[in-house]
């Protein structure tokens, strides 16, 4: 089945089968259209990103916690940009939509809502804020204390409201955080059964209606609706869609690393025969994988594998919520000096905001080294310099800093977009693993749902245009009846 969809178009494919007296729906792929966070010409500083990358640390190291779905996403790789990325969801009846940051790093989806103290009202991020009010939606319903989602999510301190309402708590780490209750709804998304196919679908789903915001959140500067959570959480969006058949456990992302940003998030597996995997560490809350040792021009260099484990710190984290990357004191020191070495004879070191740059005066970026991180299980991942390096203002020579920052107060390896980008990015959560290959993120790419280890068709992601058989149009919707009246009679018997 061939699907044409733009390059940031996330796409959910799904097989619909029929038998006698049920509809089973399976199989579906999800490709996530990828949005800019800041505006292009919104440059930030390294201090700057800096300081919203440690926000965001704060929430991910505190928190206790067929056919084809359209959800559409923009975005940017670019850190200087602050890459980060959010999409488009529909929640309630009538359905309306709500711009929410996606997460790899959280599990719970959660938007401001009417009720909420502290929320902005405005954002510079050129989109029109949105509030969620279950008064007007038909379908809401509140969670109450003793519903067994109230406590099912570990990453989140759930409790209960006097009013029996489940509530929740998130606390970041430079002092922000919200809280709220959660709320039982749908949420819409348009089903593609062929790629001349759609109708419109929906799921009932649990998300977080927040009441409170404070700190960082409050400002307009970076606001956004709420969080798209993707963690391994059960009340996570690709838990729950998983629980109904709606999504595999499998998710993927491709993100692209020219200032025009953009690039895809799939629920499913993007399919690419080099794919190289290392497995997920057992029984962690967010995305940890076993990093053993860091190359330099293809020496090693002399760190302490321990230091990237969860034996002696927090281990290794890959995060799509990180702009940049960072490593403890025992591997920034060696990895910059080895950095230094290889490019002493073409420029001069220099500090910029206090972080590492080299004014390179003779020659181009090709002078710095590859470098190459290797995980357990054998996989390696090679950064060519544009996958650590960031250039910051040219006059005649060429200013380069390096993307990977010093974490000083902790140990703890975080890999966020800088090395993400222009890979396939692959969190089979099935077989618990998460593999990577290089990829130009602007081209097409080939969807697979997995389930149990089985793989349903491939697709090919692309443009999908409404222009469908009217045939084929006709008979789903008579399945849809013939399902209704079974319902119905089985009701009455």
């Amino acid at each position: 089945m061939a699907v044409d969809t733009p390059a940031g178009v996330i796409v959910i494919a799904a097989v619909f089968l029929q038998a006698a007296a049920t509809m089973v729906v399976c199989g579906p792929d999800a490709v996530l259209k990828l949005e800019r966070l800041i505006p292009p010409n919104h440059e930030l500083g390294l201090t700057e990103l800096r300081a919203f990358d440690s926000a965001r640390h704060g929430r991910l190291l505190q928190s206790p916690v067929g056919g084809v779905v359209n959800f559409p996403v923009d975005g940017a790789s670019d850190p200087f940009l602050v890459g980060l990325y959010y999409t488009k969801v529909k929640l309630g009846t009538p359905p309306r939509e709500f711009n929410v940051q996606i997460d790899t790093g959280s599990d719970v989806l959660w938007v401001s809502c009417t009720s909420c103290n502290g929320c902005p009202k405005t954002s510079e991020l050129q989109i029109q804020l949105s509030f969620f009010d279950p008064g007007i939606s038909s379908s809401a319903s509140l969670v109450s204390c003793s519903d067994r989602r109230c406590y099912s999510n570990f990453q989140t301190e759930s409790g209960c409201a006097p009013n029996n309402l489940c509530s929740y708590s998130f606390k970041y780490g430079d002092g922000s955080g919200t809280s709220g209750y959660y709320i039982s709804d749908f949420m819409s998304f348009d089903t593609v059964i062929t790629s001349t196919l759609a109708i419109n679908s929906s799921a009932p789903f649990v998300f977080g209606c927040s009441n409170l915001q404070t700190g960082d959140l409050q400002r307009p500067r970076r606001a956004v609706d709420g969080i798209f959570g993707l963690g391994q959480g059960s009340l996570s969006v690709i838990s729950q869609l998983a629980v109904q058949g709606l999504a595999p456990r499998v998710f993927s992302h491709c993100l692209k690393g020219d200032k025009s940003g953009g690039g895809i998030m799939v629920l499913g597996q993007i399919k690419r025969p080099d794919t190289v995997y290392t497995p997920l560490v057992p029984s962690q809350p967010h995305y940890n994988v076993n990093l053993q040792s860091i190359a330099v021009n293809g020496q090693v260099l002399p760190i302490d594998p321990s230091v990237f484990t969860i034996a002696t710190g927090d281990g290794t984290i890959i995060d799509t919520g990180t702009t940049l990357a960072y490593l403890p004191d025992e591997a920034y020191s060696p990895f910059i000096q080895a950095i230094a070495n290889a490019v002493s004879q073409y420029g001069r070191p220099i500090t910029y905001e206090s972080y590492q740059c080299f004014d390179i005066t003779a020659g181009d970026i090709d002078v710095f080294p590859e470098v190459s991180l290797s995980f357990a299980g054998g996989a390696s991942m090679v950064l060519r310099p544009r996958g650590y390096l960031q250039i910051f203002s040219s006059s005649g020579s060429s200013i380069w800093c390096i993307g990977f920052q010093r974490m000083s107060h902790r140990r703890i390896t975080i890999l966020g977009d800088l090395v993400l980008k222009d890979k396939v990015v692959v969190y089979d959560l099935v077989h618990q693993r998460i593999g990577w290959s290089e990829y130009d993120c602007s081209l097409e790419v080939n969807v697979s749902a997995s389930r149990g280890g089985r793989s349903k068709d491939v697709i090919n992601t692309g443009q999908w245009r409404e222009n469908g058989s009217e045939s084929l149009k006709r008979s789903y919707h008579l399945l849809q009846v013939v399902t209704l009246l079974v319902h119905l009679f089985a009701r009455f018997l």
